[in-house]
């Protein structure tokens, strides 16, 4: 599936071997087996517009937290609750899919997920404000819904697309969450401020979800699916067994390091995700440059949309300049792709510790060092899970995804909210002597830099992840095909393998 690009490693595809009564395996065949030409773009479009809403879906909560806070009167360490729920039944839910997307048909698991998803968010939105509980429910639900997707999705681009071509794919891909997650902040927040309601921004994602459940059901093509594509790995799948492929994971050292960096990763995105609107709201009320929140509706939302721009501009530059730096890099250096996942992650921390630091003196500042920071992070997200589709077989890739996703959520976003809730309730009652608002803002400012040691801690872990990649890659890689039987001619075969330095010379 994947082509090695630096020198001195062997590469995945079958060798084309041209001899007389040989069969070719080369992507010159796979035309007969594989959509039109159109369709695996067509359906690319489908799977991006599809990530929008999901990532929108994620980051509604935070783009009017305040409001929420305030309608349904809830603390910080309780506000943050509600991403680590919705992040609980994202992670509990994720093996199960991702079981499901090795062995059945993905594109029904991925609908399924869109009427989940969508359907428990609308219904969100009419919770009376006497009901908190069932409101944290319906994130759950959210949560569980969006796993199918996430899960998913990315397998089904690796099945329409190879090597180069893929990266591009993915990179395109993975674009669509820092974007989603930006309109999510702006789409919540600006509703809230044309109706006066948090709650109808809680209504425009369901009616975007149900488009692209018909965008899936009518142009995502059914040959996507793996069994189609590669006949010779339902054998394999089918000998395989859920134990056998974990059990194979914990010896991939590539794997395991790359998922621990990606951990550190949704630890930052998660609590800086989940709180920084709110913090941003705090130093401008420091600054007397808004007015207090009091009533749900009354509340600025202003600092949401201009950390959703910040988001989306970010985001869609970070992911374009990381995936063309791996592009380029890993044709010299076949440790290309940790090293730049840790380089973003070792220096997007000092530009976060700046940012925080900076907001009692000055606005601006902390705008410019935010961006930054997620321009940084934003580096990561397509290499990342192309890293785990070229050291991980391709016949557990859903199951290897949906565990990286379980470990990275539980020990990331699942609980970095609500740790940097709790932490910051708990300043905020040592904090008696200093004034309301500014010990709220205090209190998530010292609570923000446990964020920069964990961003180092990451990029620690994928420079150890470079340190393994080259033999995880090579071992992942698909054997070739042997020739066809009583046809072949064995001594032409051996010279050109000889020739090209693919067997050895006796």
């Amino acid at each position: 599936m994947n082509e090695l690009v630096a020198p001195g490693l062997p590469p995945q595809s079958p060798i084309a071997l041209k001899g007389y009564g040989v069969i070719e395996f080369g992507e010159d065949d796979q035309g007969a087996r594989s959509p039109p030409a159109r369709r695996p773009y067509i359906a690319i479009a489908v799977l991006c517009y599809l990530n929008l809403v999901n990532y929108m879906d994620w980051f509604l909560v935070p783009g009017v937290l305040q409001h929420v806070q305030t309608y349904f009167k809830l603390r910080d360490s309780s506000a943050g609750l509600l991403h680590t729920v919705f992040i609980i039944c994202f992670l509990v839910a994720a093996p199960l899919f991702g079981y499901l997307g090795d062995r059945y048909n993905r594109k029904i698991i991925l609908g399924a997920g869109v009427i989940l998803w969508s359907g428990v968010t609308l219904a969100s939105s009419f919770i009376p404000e006497w009901m908190p509980w069932l409101f944290f429910i319906s994130r759950g639900l959210v949560g569980a819904g969006t796993a199918s997707y996430s899960t998913i999705a990315p397998t089904i681009i690796a099945d329409l697309f190879e090597k180069d071509r893929r990266t591009c794919m993915l990179s395109l891909f993975y674009i669509f969450i820092p974007v989603g997650s930006g309109l999510g902040y702006i789409m919540s927040s600006g509703m809230a401020l044309a109706t006066g309601h948090w709650n109808w921004g809680f209504r425009v994602t369901p009616c975007m979800g149900a488009v692209g459940l018909a965008f899936l059901i009518f142009l995502v093509p059914e040959s996507s699916r793996r069994g189609a594509a590669e006949p010779a790995a339902d054998k394999v799948r089918g000998d395989s067994t859920w134990l056998k492929d974990i059990s194979s994971l914990c010896k991939n050292w590539s794997f395991l390091w790359s998922s621990l960096g990606v951990t550190a990763m949704s630890f930052i995105v998660g609590a800086l995700g989940f709180w920084m609107p709110v913090f941003l709201s705090r130093a401008q009320l420091i600054h007397d440059a808004v007015p207090p929140c009091q009533q749900a509706g009354s509340c600025d939302t202003s600092n949401s949309q201009i950390f959703g721009g910040i988001t989306i501009a970010t985001g869609i530059f970070g992911v374009i300049v990381g995936a063309e730096a791996a592009r380029r890099f890993k044709k010299t250096n076949a440790m290309a792709d940790p090293l730049i996942c840790a380089v973003g992650l070792l220096t997007s921390s000092p530009s976060m510790y700046l940012a925080i630091m900076l907001a009692q003196e000055s606005i601006i500042a902390t705008y410019i060092f935010i961006a930054l920071g997620e321009f940084l992070l934003s580096l990561n997200w397509a290499i990342v899970t192309d890293i785990l589709l070229y050291v991980v077989k391709p016949t557990c890739q859903s199951t290897a995804l949906s565990v990286q996703i379980f470990v990275s959520h539980l020990f990331g976003d699942a609980g970095s909210p609500y740790l940097i809730g709790i932490i910051s309730s708990e300043i905020q009652k040592r904090q008696a002597g200093a004034s309301s608002y500014l010990a709220s803002f205090r209190s998530l400012q010292y609570s923000f830099v446990l964020c920069c040691f964990v961003g180092a801690l990451g990029g620690g872990c994928f420079l150890l992840t470079a340190l393994r990649i080259k033999e995880d890659r090579l071992e992942a890689a698909p054997s070739p095909p042997p020739p066809v039987k009583g046809t072949e001619n064995e001594s032409y075969v051996r010279h050109e393998g000889e020739v090209q330095g693919e067997l050895p010379v006796p």
